[in-house]
């Protein structure tokens, strides 16, 4: 998101006393008055507000109605997915049906995940159903529903299609920063619901959703309020194909579990990856993509995510049992997983380097590596430092982010330029690995051999109601400029009393590697179309990105073509 400014500690006993196996019987009932500034739009947005009793969306007679249903890919997209939904009461024999042409149908049972909001204290009962033994490239038809569902007699029901088997064409989608369609919220914004509708128009077979999902974090004591109206919205399109998202630095929250991340987790059922960071980070392949996600919140220098600027503090609801949290607490979480999510990326890549019967190696994350933005965060090289020597070296193709409201485009890059960079406030040369482009022979090509460097792509353009980035540039040599976050830019006193704030990256370089750039609204979505050629050829990712048109002055359904690359490479096998 804009101007953020990410994660710095909240104690360890507040973020534990939360954790998603805790259930709570009572829902909060204190009301706190105070001012909460917040890392968001055009630099920190201050907030005041009120603890609720309970969700004002809530209902008279809250029962086990599904909602919030959407989709995710299991361990093999061919044969495995799982339906994940809530209900604002707990849900009695919560259960999926499903069938497809010609059999029987079958049922499973919703599997309860629940946790407490260590803000507000409201509890949220999400299900998990698994669907295994599935046919490849088959359409499934499916309801949900439980013995307290008010809609029993007509339970939701929707549809949704495998992966196919062995190398075959296929479409996915991708933008970051979405928000919600409610715009009593910060930073939600109705292009949300058309940002959604715009996923139903282009048919993937999957969404990736490149963080800050909806800006709970910005909304502290309406957490589960605003969590809800992003799950309604999204399950127009996530009940009917998977969502894969990655956590950003706006799904951290305070008290809810050690890396804050309670909501998210509770909420979705994603790949395993072996370690006990369950859905931090995972991949997932189909036909010869090899997808990875990461939560680049482990390694990233900015501190961006829940934050109490003051003057007052933050004080949570009294059934939480959790102290006030006091201006300048930042809840910084950068290496959290002490390199374990870097081992097994390089783990995973090193099996991917091995496996012929994988052509292309695609990685989603929130923050950037890359990014010219001006008025945005900027890079961080945290991620150069820590993964994107590894991407250099098992050749990874394509990397998608979000957290800048805007998008950018990348020469492929391979290597970089050491000293390139100079502190903000000083002129000294820094080092901040400048990424080194990979130039095409002709400057006007649009198909890139990727084999030579990867290129990264910038899509905050969800539907957040945060400006279009402004982009920068060196006003002596004309070239494009980035900010570079090379150091934790944790929190420090403000003009006004007992108040705080977070420093913008502290040096600059010249955006050498920046390729393309929408100077015109901040919001589209990236469509690629994947054709794996036949043996012994190339193989090509098309990617097709849509933006919208004066959606930065009025929401709009107008998704338009702003431009078309190729990425082409010679198939493995």
């Amino acid at each position: 998101m804009s101007n953020e400014n990410t994660p710095a500690s909240a104690s360890d006993s507040a973020s534990a006393s939360a954790s998603p196996s805790r259930p709570t019987d009572v829902l909060a009932a204190v009301s706190r008055r105070g001012f909460l500034k917040l890392a968001g739009v055009s630099g920190l947005a201050t907030a005041a507000g009120s603890l609720a009793a309970v969700s004002k969306a809530a209902t008279t007679s809250p029962d086990g109605t599904p909602e919030q249903i959407h989709l995710t890919w299991g361990g093999d997209p061919t044969a495995e997915v799982v339906i994940s939904w809530a209900s604002l009461a707990t849900a009695v024999n919560p259960r999926v049906q499903f069938s497809t042409t010609g059999e029987q149908q079958h049922t499973v049972h919703g599997v309860q995940r629940i946790y407490t909001d260590g803000i507000n204290g409201a509890t949220l009962f999400t299900y998990h159903a698994r669907l295994r033994g599935l046919k490849p490239a088959n359409t499934y038809q499916y309801t949900v529903t439980a013995d307290n569902d008010s809609n029993a007699a007509q339970p939701f029901s929707s549809s949704f299609q495998t992966a196919p088997r062995g190398r075959a064409p296929f479409r996915w989608t991708t933008y970051g920063d979405l928000a919600t369609p409610n715009t009593e919220w910060v930073l939600s914004y109705p292009q949300s619901r058309f940002a959604v509708q715009a996923v139903e128009r282009f048919e993937p077979l999957f969404h990736l959703l490149n963080g800050d999902l909806c800006y709970a974090n910005l909304n502290p004591t309406h957490q589960p309020d605003v969590w809800r109206d992003f799950g309604n919205n999204v399950q127009n399109s996530a009940a009917n194909r998977p969502w894969m998202p990655c956590p950003g630095n706006h799904e951290i929250e305070f008290n809810n579990g050690p890396q804050g991340l309670a909501s998210y987790l509770t909420r979705y059922t994603l790949p395993e990856n072996g370690t006990h960071f369950s859905g931090l980070w995972y991949s997932f392949r189909v036909s010869s993509v090899l997808f990875i996600s990461l939560d680049a919140d482990d390694v990233v220098y900015q501190d961006a995510a829940a934050f109490v600027a003051g003057p007052s503090p933050l004080v949570p609801a009294n059934s939480t049992g959790n102290p006030p949290i006091e201006p300048g607490t930042s809840f910084y979480v950068r290496g959290y997983s002490a390199g374990l999510q870097t081992r097994w990326l390089e783990q995973t890549l090193r099996h991917a380097a091995d496996d012929r019967e994988i052509d292309w190696i695609v990685v989603q994350m929130h923050q950037d590596a890359l990014t010219s933005s001006k008025t945005g965060n900027g890079s961080d090289k945290g991620i150069r430092e820590a993964w994107l020597p590894l991407f250099d070296r098992y050749g990874v193709d394509l990397v998608v982010c979000g957290h800048d409201h805007d998008y950018e485009r990348s020469h492929p890059v391979r290597g970089c330029n050491h000293h390139a960079g100079v502190d903000a406030a000083t002129g000294a040369v820094v080092d901040t690995l400048q990424p080194r482009p990979v130039l095409p022979t002709d400057p006007d090509s649009t198909t890139f051999d990727t084999s030579h460097g990867t290129i990264h792509l910038i899509l905050g353009g969800g539907g957040t109601s945060a400006p279009l980035d402004v982009y920068g540039e060196d006003q002596s040599t004309g070239l494009p400029q980035a900010k570079v976050f090379t150091r934790p830019n944790r929190p420090v006193p403000g003009t006004a009393a007992n108040t705080f704030v977070r420093n913008p990256a502290d040096a600059l370089e010249d955006a050498i590697w920046s390729a393309k750039r929408d100077t015109g609204t901040g919001y589209g979505i990236a469509v690629f179309d994947h054709d794996p050629g036949e043996h012994g050829g190339t193989t090509t990712i098309t990617m097709n990105y849509y933006h919208a048109p004066g959606a930065d002055q009025t929401p709009t359904s107008n998704y338009e073509l702003f431009e078309t690359i190729v990425l082409s490479k010679k198939r493995r096998s």
